[in-house]
């Protein structure tokens, strides 16, 4: 990695991390690192502090975005989570316990999956990897060998050793077009934890199917539109709205789409069978 890609910025105040994305000083960061904070002072690596002002913030997909007016910093150059391979090997950057500029490595342990934080809220296309995260990671980077960013650290489970989860950065950039242009994010509701899998290819074959990859729901909601509807935990989801779906960023986009909000058909693949429901998705409150 050069030195360019290395020195990516990190800030704020106890308890998080950030790094700054574009060249007009926007910082990515955790939505639960900036809760309550009447003001945000963002560390550079060359030591200064300055003001950051919040843009905005998600707590579904706990990102917020910051900005900073300041020269001289780098920016972290964003890549593609769709080219991720399970067992790749990442780095994560961060500040644990306040140690600056940690660096910790692990490998990609799975792709897609929801991950329900302790709010209750679930977080939807996540990156599950074995390395290590502590508080204050929160918010920084997770960055290939080749120095790009492909998730933002958000989570790691209390008592639980080689488990920690990073938003998609593909995600992230749809989140960051949302906060930037409209000052929120709109997402549809429908209940659903889901796990990215390989579909087996005589299942493929049998059924004719386009896709490479389906959505296996692990958990579903109570009250919730999908628990209204036929769905059933360990169902196989390979098409939303009339749209092939091969990962949780395609069901992302669509459920990004305020047109969404209407009844429509989703298709599983349930043991042997393909099925096709009607579901409604629902208005966040």
């Amino acid at each position: 990695m050069s030195s360019s890609e290395t020195r990516t910025t990190y800030f704020v105040r106890p308890g998080g991390s950030g790094f700054i994305f574009s060249s007009d000083g926007l910082i990515f960061t955790n939505s639960h690192v900036v809760d309550g904070a009447e003001k945000i002072m963002v560390s550079l690596l060359n030591e200064n502090e300055i003001e950051g002002i919040l843009i905005g913030k998600d707590p579904d997909t706990d990102l917020a975005i910051l900005k900073i007016n300041s020269e001289g910093y780098s920016v972290a150059k964003l890549g593609d989570a769709q080219h991720l391979q399970i067992g790749q090997f990442i780095i994560a950057i961060g500040n644990p316990y306040g140690y600056q500029h940690t660096v910790t490595t692990g490998v990609v342990s799975a792709l897609g999956r929801t991950l329900q934080t302790q709010s209750g809220r679930l977080v939807d296309n996540v990156i599950q990897s074995d390395a290590a995260l502590n508080p204050g990671n929160s918010g920084g980077p997770m960055i290939t060998t080749d120095g790009e960013v492909i998730g933002v650290n958000t989570a790691m489970i209390q008592g639980a050793q080689g488990l920690s989860f990073s938003v998609d950065i593909n995600t992230a950039k749809e989140i960051a077009q949302q906060l930037l242009k409209d000052g929120k994010v709109f997402k549809a509701y429908v209940g659903l934890m889901v796990q990215e899998v390989v579909i087996n290819a005589k299942v493929k074959q049998h059924f004719d199917l386009k896709n490479k990859k389906g959505l296996f729901i692990t958990k579903i909601e109570e009250n919730s539109p999908a628990a209204l509807s036929q769905l059933k935990e360990g169902d196989i989801i390979i098409s939303f709205n009339n749209k092939l779906i091969n990962s949780s960023h395609e069901l992302f986009k669509e459920l990004s789409r305020k047109e969404i909000i209407t009844m429509i058909d989703i298709s599983v693949i349930r043991h042997n069978e393909l099925l096709n429901f009607s579901i409604f998705p629902s208005k966040r409150n």
